[in-house]
């Protein structure tokens, strides 16, 4: 049994792989270590998991296409002085078989025998496939 787990959030805003990469570029310089972050209201109370090897899965138009390795998990303040929690990402994406996910809100637990693979590295620089086929492929298992 694996001793970690993964998460998983909608990438809000992004129109593919490519997008997610250049708005996390575009936000280096505001980060000393330059690794990118997702700021989030909620602790994982499975931060001990998350920690452990788990990565954060991106939907990206309603299928999740990639991942990035967690790093750590920053406890972050606003200007309102509430306590939020910084996931702080390893800058390398990896491209993932696709796989359909329906809308949520948040971030969810994502067991790693229910993530999907990545992509072998000889596959990574494929042109992407159109939204319909690439949901319609994802839908029936082929991507």
């Amino acid at each position: 049994m694996d001793n970690f787990v993964n998460l998983v959030k909608l990438s809000v805003g992004s129109d593919s792989v490519e997008s997610l990469i250049d708005w996390q570029d575009s936000r280096k310089p505001l980060y000393q270590d330059g690794n990118p972050r997702h700021v989030t209201r909620m602790w994982p109370k499975r931060e001990a998991e998350i920690l452990n090897g788990g990565s954060i899965y991106w939907v990206i138009k309603g299928v999740i296409q990639c991942r990035q390795r967690i790093l750590r998990l920053d406890e972050v303040r606003g200007e309102d002085g509430i306590r939020r929690c910084a996931i702080v990402l390893d800058p390398e994406i990896h491209r993932t078989q696709n796989a359909l996910k329906r809308p949520f809100q948040g971030w969810r637990y994502l067991k790693p025998e229910d993530s999907p693979a990545d992509l072998p590295r000889s596959r990574e620089q494929d042109d992407a496939l159109p939204d319909d086929l690439n949901r319609a492929l994802a839908d029936i298992g082929v991507l």
